[in-house]
């Protein structure tokens, strides 16, 4: 059974893998049918996010659009997540985090120029194809491919509660329980189909978690320019 707790629907405690990124949207659109509508808008975050959003929003036959944000590295590992910046500049810290590591206010503003200049670029040539889609008074689904520390999901939440929508809800096919729970403090609702007692890392419950490239980026989001 489901266990609810708050805003946080955990669906399962399950510790299988998903085959890929579309199975894993495919088993996500068979727990979000209660929730269609034909004004909901799916927004996954690049890369992977975006692969998984493609498929709910095919299940549940709504349009998708994308929500650019990206993860703040610590120096000596830049994949270690220390907090993000989204589309529109805004900056989450993890700030125990930061002191535990003794990162100092230069490194900070640095790195966050760095990300958000790539953030730029992206955007530059992703919404060039797909059009900034107007969130005010819809229902938007956001999705990724995982959680692991939230960082950037944190960071796309931030950007899009900016734009008023009428429900915001985060939905993922796996993270860890605590991290999700702080999500929920954000959106209206969190949602996720399997949260293992230890998760890792995202790509260890997935048999292929290939990388996804800008141009398989670009492909997808030709899909969207019939979007409303």
């Amino acid at each position: 059974m489901p266990t609810i707790q708050a805003k946080l629907r955990i669906l399962s405690r399950s510790q299988e893998r998903f085959r890929d990124r579309k199975e894993a949207g495919r088993l996500l659109t068979e727990s979000l049918c209660p929730y269609k509508d034909p004004h909901m808008v799916v927004v996954g975050i690049p890369r992977g996010g975006l692969v998984v959003a493609r498929e709910v929003a095919y299940g549940l036959d709504v349009t998708f659009d994308i929500a650019l944000s990206t993860k703040l590295g610590a120096p000596s590992n830049p994949e270690f997540a220390i907090g993000a910046v989204n589309e529109v500049g805004e900056m989450f810290m993890d700030q125990a985090l930061i002191r535990h590591l003794g990162l100092d206010e230069r490194y900070l503003i640095q790195e966050a120029k760095q990300r958000f200049a790539e953030i730029r670029r992206r955007s530059s040539i992703y919404r060039n194809v797909c059009p900034k889609m107007n969130l005010k008074g819809r229902d938007v689904l956001l999705i990724d491919d995982g959680i692991a520390t939230g960082s950037t999901v944190q960071a796309a939440l931030w950007s899009i509660r900016r734009e008023e929508p009428r429900k915001l809800v985060g939905v993922f096919p796996v993270g860890p329980e605590q991290v999700l729970q702080q999500l929920s403090e954000t959106a209206d609702e969190i949602i996720c189909l399997r949260v293992p007692e230890m998760l890792g890392s995202v790509g260890r419950f997935y048999n292929h978690f290939e990388q996804i490239s800008d141009i398989d980026i670009l492909e997808i989001l030709k899909e969207c320019e019939g979007n409303e």
